[in-house]
């Protein structure tokens, strides 16, 4: 916020949310940077647990549980929940006594562009704020096995501190923009990063296959765990099946990837150096030519179809 704000004794209010879990350090990080800059109200609505890869999937056949827990300066609850129960229950009253200005969730560890955003428990949290229209962002930093350490989360909560405070000014001064959200993804190098980036969601994906595993197994529980890693993320997926002699298990693995072709997208950009800005809607539209072939197509289903009921 301005100077003038900060005098005026105005503290807005932000709430972090992730899919990392309540306890992830890069949402610790986060919370002791915002809480250490004394501008802000800080709340955290997180998963008690690892909830990566969920996307937008609510909880909707049974109650959350909830617990208070302490984190310092924080107002803070640990949801039995996703990533988008967690938001929507964090800007609902139900928990805290006001709507906050803004929600932020992450900073989840990997990145998250092109495609991958679909499967993002991390943006899935920051489209349920901006569905229950508060302003929101997901923020993601490449964490790169033997490149990076945990201090690139403060540093990437840093280095983000000036869009917090641009956002939270247009809020106040109720100019920012209503129809969409950000997502927000540092470099690994965010040390020596080359500054901000505005880009457009690419088509950058892992390409996965399966492969048959063997069990190894303890009261009906397997014991390893359903691992993904790249260069730039690990997923783990901690709720392991319970097995009997008569399944088969199949792990997923990565195959390949595929770049972006185009030269302002979020990967290509990420991939440089940059901190990459992505504004994001609610919903995907089709591509101009596609919407032209079915708009083309469709009557002359409806005419084929008419013409053999004849």
């Amino acid at each position: 916020m301005s100077e003038m704000d900060i005098n005026n004794g105005y503290r807005a209010t932000i709430m972090v949310t992730n899919d990392d879990g309540i306890d992830a350090p890069g949402l610790r990080a986060l919370v002791q940077v915002l809480v250490s800059t004394d501008r802000y109200i800080v709340q955290v609505c997180a998963p008690d647990s690892e909830k990566s890869a969920v996307s937008h999937s609510i909880t909707w056949r049974h109650p959350l549980a909830v617990k208070q827990v302490q984190i310092q300066g924080a107002t803070a609850f640990a949801i039995s929940g996703t990533p988008a129960d967690c938001a929507s229950i964090g800007v609902s009253k139900a928990l805290f006594p006001s709507i906050p200005d803004l929600v932020i969730s992450g900073i989840n560890m990997g990145s998250n562009c092109g495609y991958h955003i679909i499967y993002s428990g991390t943006v899935g949290g920051a489209r349920e704020a901006f569905f229950n229209g508060v302003p929101s962002i997901s923020v993601s930093y490449d964490w790169v096995a033997g490149k990076s350490n945990i201090n690139d989360f403060t540093l990437s909560a840093e280095a983000i501190l000036p869009i917090i405070d641009a956002i939270l000014v247009e809020v106040k001064n109720q100019t920012y923009p209503q129809r969409s959200f950000l997502n927000i993804d540092l470099p690994t190098n965010v040390a020596h990063h080359k500054g901000y980036k505005l880009t457009k969601q690419g088509r950058s994906i892992f390409r996965m296959g399966w492969r048959e595993v063997s069990s190894e197994l303890q009261g009906g529980k397997m014991l390893s765990t359903m691992t993904m890693e790249s260069d730039s993320a690990r997923s783990v997926e901690n709720d392991t099946p319970t097995v009997s002699a008569d399944h088969r298990l199949f792990q997923r693995e990565v195959r390949g990837a595929e770049s972006d072709k185009e030269d302002d997208t979020d990967h290509r950009f990420l991939r440089e150096g940059y901190i990459t800005v992505t504004p994001l809607g609610a919903i995907s539209r089709a591509e101009p030519d596609c919407q032209a072939y079915f708009k083309d197509w469709l009557p002359r289903v409806a005419e084929r179809f008419s013409s053999s009921a004849l």
